[in-house]
């Protein structure tokens, strides 16, 4: 089974990596599974609550926390916190400016018939155009909100009967489920996205059954395979080393 290594793919609890701290920002690795914001009171712990207990004397002197860049919950990878107002700000204009650089890998269904290109496809939620069971789930349509995504394919593989791709992702923007969305509309979803791969029905029998073998022979990997593996913010560069080696050598 791919998800043999369960570090890979689930987080424990405050399980996240501090990549580099300055006077303004801190930037951690952060697992797939872990939630960044709480959802629900008594729920799981978050990246928020170690984030908190983390810089407790930066809050109890004054500072703040303020996540720059909200990954999904199984999306890995880098993630930026300004610690003070100001920073905040700095960063909050720098993404008006689209000047934050961002960058992902993610593994794919299929191989792309290009080596890059451009999907400049407006996002709406589902929900505003159309009934939807999942009120998270996006979709491409021309009335939604402007999102932009560079990819470029790194390489081909074949496994498990299925074809696979390993794809570079820049987005230009920072629309909810972006990068997802929009190699679903190009028609290569990534692998164990359960919302968009495959239907929203993979996400509801998830939430329903768990992961069952079911699932696993239409998504392959219990989590999206989708890393924030750099992030450029007024100068600074974060980088974290994908967590899917055992699968790219599996792919590729």
């Amino acid at each position: 089974m791919l998800a043999g290594d369960d570090s890979i793919f689930q987080a424990r609890a405050g399980d996240f990596r501090v990549l580099g701290e300055d006077a303004d920002y801190l930037a951690v690795d952060k697992p797939a599974g872990l939630l960044v914001h709480p959802t629900r009171p008594g729920g799981p712990r978050t990246l928020w609550e170690g984030l908190r207990e983390l810089l407790g004397y930066e809050l109890a002197t004054g500072g703040q926390i303020s996540i720059i860049n909200r990954l999904d919950r199984e999306t890995s990878g880098v993630v930026v916190v300004a610690k003070s107002r100001e920073a905040a700000r700095q960063a909050g204009l720098a993404m008006e400016a689209r000047s934050v650089r961002k960058t992902y890998l993610a593994i794919v269904f299929g191989h792309p018939t290009w080596k890059s290109r451009v999907v400049d496809i407006p996002i709406l939620r589902r929900g505003e155009h159309e009934s939807s069971p999942v009120f998270l789930e996006r979709m491409a349509h021309p009335s939604g909100a402007v999102a932009r995504t560079r990819f470029r394919v790194l390489a081909l593989g074949e496994g498990r009967g299925a074809a696979y791709a390993l794809v570079a992702a820049y987005p230009e923007t920072g629309r909810t489920h972006q990068i997802r969305v929009h190699l679903a509309h190009v028609g290569h979803p990534v692998l164990g996205d359960k919302l968009y791969a495959r239907g929203s029905g993979c996400y509801l029998e998830f939430i329903r059954d768990g992961w069952t073998p079911s699932l696993e022979d239409r998504l392959l990997l219990p989590r999206h395979a989708l890393h924030c593996v750099k992030m450029e913010l007024a100068g600074r560069v974060w980088q974290s080393p994908p967590p899917l080696a055992q699968l790219l050598a599996f792919c590729f």
